[in-house]
């Protein structure tokens, strides 16, 4: 999948739509991402490939309907995670309807304990 649209615009899309929704907010310097309770559910790669975590139910259909694949991190498949297309990204209207399932199924997850070191006693 070759990318029309440079980082820097596909970055601002981005930050627009985690602005959009209530909560949302970019981490990571070189590759931003969201995450909620230890969970990520979205991300935007090196190589400049959006991806988003969506629940099972909605991955076959989101992937059938943007006729894009899962993503693909270091050789390793990303099962929960889809390739948003470059056409998706700039509907940030749509986009905000796939995010906003995307951050409720990672609420639905049991929270992942903080990775932050512990005091030793």
């Amino acid at each position: 999948m070759e990318s029309q649209i440079s980082r820097e615009e596909k970055l601002k899309l981005y930050r627009d739509v985690v602005a959009s929704h209530p909560g949302g907010g970019l981490k990571g310097d070189t590759m931003p991402y969201t995450s909620h309770n230890g969970h990520m559910y979205s991300f935007l790669n090196k190589q400049d490939v959006l991806a988003l975590k969506l629940p099972q139910a909605e991955m076959s259909n989101f992937l059938a309907k943007y006729q894009t694949r899962l993503a693909e991190n270091y050789g390793i498949v990303q099962k929960e995670f889809a390739i948003v297309p470059d056409s998706l990204l700039q509907n940030t209207d749509e986009l905000k309807d796939y995010f906003e399932i995307s951050y409720n199924y990672v609420n639905s997850l049991k929270p992942k304990p903080s990775a932050k070191s512990k005091k030793k006693e």
